[in-house]
Protein backbone atom coordinates (compact mmCIF):
# COMPACT_ATOMS: atom_id res chain seq x y z
CA UNK A 1 0.00 0.00 0.00
CA UNK A 2 1.96 3.36 -0.77
CA UNK A 3 1.72 6.55 0.65
CA UNK A 4 -1.07 8.11 -0.35
CA UNK A 5 -3.70 5.07 -0.04
CA UNK A 6 -2.25 4.67 3.95
CA UNK A 7 -2.94 8.82 4.31
CA UNK A 8 -6.55 8.20 2.38
CA UNK A 9 -7.05 5.30 5.07
CA UNK A 10 -5.88 7.14 7.88
CA UNK A 11 -7.93 10.28 7.36
CA UNK A 12 -11.08 7.75 7.05
CA UNK A 13 -10.16 6.20 10.30
CA UNK A 14 -10.21 10.16 11.97
CA UNK A 15 -12.96 11.26 10.21
CA UNK A 16 -15.35 8.21 11.88
CA UNK A 17 -13.63 9.31 15.13
CA UNK A 18 -15.23 12.81 14.84
CA UNK A 19 -18.05 11.42 13.51
CA UNK A 20 -18.97 9.35 16.65
CA UNK A 21 -17.92 12.30 18.58
CA UNK A 22 -20.86 14.05 17.03
CA UNK A 23 -22.94 11.37 17.69
CA UNK A 24 -22.15 10.50 21.40
CA UNK A 25 -22.21 14.53 22.28
CA UNK A 26 -25.09 15.87 19.98
CA UNK A 27 -25.25 19.12 22.22
CA UNK A 28 -22.95 20.74 19.64
CA UNK A 29 -25.05 19.55 16.73
CA UNK A 30 -28.44 20.67 18.40
CA UNK A 31 -26.63 24.30 18.91
CA UNK A 32 -25.37 24.33 15.44
CA UNK A 33 -28.92 23.90 14.32
CA UNK A 34 -31.25 25.80 16.96
CA UNK A 35 -29.17 28.95 17.41
CA UNK A 36 -29.56 30.16 13.66
CA UNK A 37 -33.07 28.73 13.62
CA UNK A 38 -33.94 31.07 16.90
CA UNK A 39 -31.96 34.15 15.01
CA UNK A 40 -34.15 33.63 11.69
CA UNK A 41 -37.45 33.02 13.41
CA UNK A 42 -37.01 36.42 15.48
CA UNK A 43 -35.82 38.32 12.84
CA UNK A 44 -38.56 37.26 9.96
CA UNK A 45 -41.32 37.04 12.51
CA UNK A 46 -40.34 40.20 15.05
CA UNK A 47 -38.69 42.52 12.44
CA UNK A 48 -39.65 40.63 9.77
CA UNK A 49 -42.96 42.91 8.52
CA UNK A 50 -41.16 46.62 9.02
CA UNK A 51 -37.92 45.53 7.43
CA UNK A 52 -39.18 43.37 4.96
CA UNK A 53 -41.45 46.95 3.53
CA UNK A 54 -38.46 48.48 4.08
CA UNK A 55 -36.65 46.66 1.26
CA UNK A 56 -39.46 47.64 -1.48
CA UNK A 57 -42.34 46.05 -2.95
CA UNK A 58 -44.48 45.56 0.39
CA UNK A 59 -43.86 41.87 1.18
CA UNK A 60 -43.27 42.08 4.45
CA UNK A 61 -41.90 38.92 6.23
CA UNK A 62 -42.24 36.60 3.35
CA UNK A 63 -39.98 39.35 1.22
CA UNK A 64 -37.78 39.69 4.09
CA UNK A 65 -37.19 35.74 4.92
CA UNK A 66 -35.88 35.66 1.38
CA UNK A 67 -33.52 38.64 1.74
CA UNK A 68 -32.27 37.06 5.26
CA UNK A 69 -31.37 33.87 4.73
CA UNK A 70 -28.06 33.85 3.35
CA UNK A 71 -27.02 35.98 6.78
CA UNK A 72 -28.39 33.14 8.35
CA UNK A 73 -26.84 30.57 6.83
CA UNK A 74 -23.28 31.86 6.90
CA UNK A 75 -23.95 32.44 10.57
CA UNK A 76 -24.88 28.44 10.91
CA UNK A 77 -21.46 27.73 9.66
CA UNK A 78 -19.20 30.61 11.93
CA UNK A 79 -20.92 29.35 15.32
CA UNK A 80 -20.21 25.73 14.09
CA UNK A 81 -16.34 27.32 13.84
CA UNK A 82 -16.59 27.39 17.89
CA UNK A 83 -17.47 23.98 18.26
CA UNK A 84 -14.65 23.17 15.72
CA UNK A 85 -12.25 25.10 17.45
CA UNK A 86 -13.07 23.20 20.95
CA UNK A 87 -12.50 19.93 19.72
CA UNK A 88 -9.37 20.76 18.12
CA UNK A 89 -7.91 22.37 21.23
CA UNK A 90 -9.06 19.41 23.59
CA UNK A 91 -7.66 17.17 21.42
CA UNK A 92 -4.03 19.49 21.49
CA UNK A 93 -4.53 19.64 25.70
CA UNK A 94 -5.52 16.23 26.37
CA UNK A 95 -2.66 14.50 25.49
CA UNK A 96 -4.40 12.21 22.07
CA UNK A 97 -2.71 13.98 19.83
CA UNK A 98 0.93 13.13 21.39
CA UNK A 99 -0.27 9.12 21.32
CA UNK A 100 -1.00 9.74 17.45
CA UNK A 101 1.78 10.86 16.32
CA UNK A 102 3.81 7.32 18.47
CA UNK A 103 1.53 5.57 15.70
CA UNK A 104 2.35 4.86 11.91
CA UNK A 105 -0.73 7.28 10.84
CA UNK A 106 -0.61 10.29 8.28
CA UNK A 107 -0.46 12.94 10.48
CA UNK A 108 -2.27 14.80 8.25
CA UNK A 109 -5.46 13.18 8.53
CA UNK A 110 -5.93 13.87 12.02
CA UNK A 111 -6.78 17.52 10.57
CA UNK A 112 -8.58 16.39 8.23
CA UNK A 113 -10.63 14.33 10.30
CA UNK A 114 -11.55 17.05 12.11
CA UNK A 115 -12.42 18.93 8.68
CA UNK A 116 -14.30 16.26 7.16
CA UNK A 117 -16.33 16.04 10.07
CA UNK A 118 -16.94 19.43 10.99
CA UNK A 119 -18.18 20.17 7.10
CA UNK A 120 -20.79 17.03 7.42
CA UNK A 121 -22.26 18.42 10.63
CA UNK A 122 -22.12 21.90 9.04
CA UNK A 123 -24.11 20.72 5.84
CA UNK A 124 -26.56 18.97 7.81
CA UNK A 125 -27.07 22.32 10.10
CA UNK A 126 -27.54 23.99 6.96
CA UNK A 127 -30.26 21.99 5.47
CA UNK A 128 -32.31 22.42 8.33
CA UNK A 129 -32.15 25.76 8.13
CA UNK A 130 -33.14 25.93 4.86
CA UNK A 131 -35.86 23.60 5.87
CA UNK A 132 -37.15 25.86 8.07
CA UNK A 133 -37.07 28.87 6.14
CA UNK A 134 -39.28 26.88 3.30
CA UNK A 135 -41.83 25.91 5.89
CA UNK A 136 -42.14 29.91 6.81
CA UNK A 137 -42.29 31.29 3.53
CA UNK A 138 -38.85 31.27 2.23
CA UNK A 139 -39.74 30.55 -1.73
CA UNK A 140 -36.55 30.65 -3.50
CA UNK A 141 -36.89 30.73 -7.96
CA UNK A 142 -33.48 29.09 -8.83
CA UNK A 143 -32.88 26.25 -11.56
CA UNK A 144 -31.21 23.06 -10.57
CA UNK A 145 -27.64 24.28 -11.91
CA UNK A 146 -28.62 27.66 -9.66
CA UNK A 147 -28.87 25.34 -6.52
CA UNK A 148 -26.02 23.41 -7.12
CA UNK A 149 -23.76 26.50 -7.76
CA UNK A 150 -25.10 27.76 -4.38
CA UNK A 151 -24.70 24.79 -2.44
CA UNK A 152 -20.79 24.28 -3.78
CA UNK A 153 -20.37 28.49 -2.78
CA UNK A 154 -21.46 27.06 0.68
CA UNK A 155 -19.13 23.97 0.85
CA UNK A 156 -16.30 26.10 -0.60
CA UNK A 157 -16.99 28.72 2.54
CA UNK A 158 -17.68 25.74 5.08
CA UNK A 159 -13.97 24.37 3.99
CA UNK A 160 -12.82 27.54 4.30
CA UNK A 161 -14.02 28.87 8.13
CA UNK A 162 -13.46 24.97 8.90
CA UNK A 163 -9.78 25.50 8.48
CA UNK A 164 -9.70 28.85 10.00
CA UNK A 165 -11.24 27.22 12.90
CA UNK A 166 -8.57 24.25 13.27
CA UNK A 167 -6.12 26.81 13.28
CA UNK A 168 -7.46 28.85 15.40
CA UNK A 169 -8.42 26.01 17.88
CA UNK A 170 -4.26 24.81 17.62
CA UNK A 171 -3.58 28.33 18.54
CA UNK A 172 -5.60 28.76 21.57
CA UNK A 173 -3.70 27.82 24.96
CA UNK A 174 -7.02 26.70 26.41
CA UNK A 175 -10.44 24.77 25.13
CA UNK A 176 -11.84 27.85 26.79
CA UNK A 177 -9.78 29.74 24.71
CA UNK A 178 -10.74 28.29 21.65
CA UNK A 179 -14.41 28.76 22.36
CA UNK A 180 -14.09 32.69 22.00
CA UNK A 181 -11.74 32.78 19.62
CA UNK A 182 -14.12 32.70 16.13
CA UNK A 183 -16.77 34.22 17.93
CA UNK A 184 -15.92 37.48 15.45
CA UNK A 185 -17.00 35.48 12.80
CA UNK A 186 -20.36 34.99 14.16
CA UNK A 187 -20.95 38.69 13.90
CA UNK A 188 -19.90 39.23 10.31
CA UNK A 189 -23.09 38.63 8.84
CA UNK A 190 -24.64 42.01 10.90
CA UNK A 191 -21.99 44.30 10.25
CA UNK A 192 -22.08 42.91 5.92
CA UNK A 193 -25.34 42.98 3.86
CA UNK A 194 -26.99 40.01 5.99
CA UNK A 195 -30.25 41.80 7.54
CA UNK A 196 -29.94 44.94 5.86
CA UNK A 197 -28.66 46.52 2.87
CA UNK A 198 -25.59 48.07 3.27
CA UNK A 199 -26.55 51.39 1.27
CA UNK A 200 -29.07 51.72 4.80
CA UNK A 201 -25.59 52.18 6.75
CA UNK A 202 -23.30 55.24 7.90
CA UNK A 203 -20.79 55.91 5.45
CA UNK A 204 -17.39 54.20 7.79
CA UNK A 205 -19.76 51.23 8.34
CA UNK A 206 -21.08 50.91 4.64
CA UNK A 207 -17.21 50.99 3.84
CA UNK A 208 -16.28 47.83 5.59
CA UNK A 209 -19.70 46.01 4.72
CA UNK A 210 -19.10 46.11 1.59
CA UNK A 211 -15.48 45.34 1.57
CA UNK A 212 -15.44 42.15 4.20
CA UNK A 213 -15.55 38.57 3.23
CA UNK A 214 -19.31 37.75 4.16
CA UNK A 215 -20.78 40.29 1.98
CA UNK A 216 -19.88 39.18 -1.74
CA UNK A 217 -21.00 35.59 -0.31
CA UNK A 218 -24.44 36.64 0.62
CA UNK A 219 -24.78 38.56 -2.35
CA UNK A 220 -24.16 35.49 -4.99
CA UNK A 221 -26.49 33.34 -2.69
CA UNK A 222 -28.85 35.42 -3.28
CA UNK A 223 -28.26 35.94 -6.76
CA UNK A 224 -28.24 32.23 -7.31
CA UNK A 225 -31.60 31.44 -5.33
CA UNK A 226 -33.36 34.63 -5.75
CA UNK A 227 -32.34 35.56 -9.55
CA UNK A 228 -30.99 39.03 -7.89
CA UNK A 229 -27.78 40.91 -9.74
CA UNK A 230 -24.55 39.20 -9.02
CA UNK A 231 -22.33 40.93 -10.73
CA UNK A 232 -18.51 40.43 -10.12
CA UNK A 233 -19.81 39.25 -6.51
CA UNK A 234 -19.32 36.08 -7.53
CA UNK A 235 -15.41 35.59 -8.06
CA UNK A 236 -14.73 37.83 -4.89
CA UNK A 237 -16.52 35.31 -2.89
CA UNK A 238 -14.96 32.71 -4.55
CA UNK A 239 -11.66 34.53 -4.36
CA UNK A 240 -12.09 34.97 -0.70
CA UNK A 241 -13.11 31.36 0.60
CA UNK A 242 -10.15 30.05 -1.59
CA UNK A 243 -7.75 32.69 -0.18
CA UNK A 244 -9.04 32.17 3.62
CA UNK A 245 -9.09 28.27 3.18
CA UNK A 246 -5.38 27.74 1.47
CA UNK A 247 -4.36 30.79 4.12
CA UNK A 248 -5.93 29.37 7.34
CA UNK A 249 -4.68 25.26 6.10
CA UNK A 250 -1.10 26.48 5.61
CA UNK A 251 -1.30 28.37 9.00
CA UNK A 252 -2.82 25.47 10.80
CA UNK A 253 -0.07 22.74 9.10
CA UNK A 254 2.21 25.13 10.61
CA UNK A 255 0.99 24.97 14.14
CA UNK A 256 0.37 21.22 14.04
CA UNK A 257 3.67 20.53 13.10
CA UNK A 258 5.27 22.98 15.52
CA UNK A 259 3.12 21.42 18.82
Amino acid sequence: MNSLSLAARDSATMTRRQLKRLIRYPSMTVQLVITPVIILLLFVYVFGGTLGDGLGGGGGRHTYVNYVLPGILLMAAATAATGTAVMVATDMTEGIIARFRTMRISRASVLTGHVVGSVIQQIIGMIAVIAIALAIGFRPNATALEWLAAAGLLVLFVVAVTWLSIALGLKSPTPEAASNAPMPLVFLPFLGSGFVPTDSMPTALRWFAEYQPFTPIMQTLRGLLLGTHIGNDAAIAVAWCAGIAVVSYLWAKHTFNKA
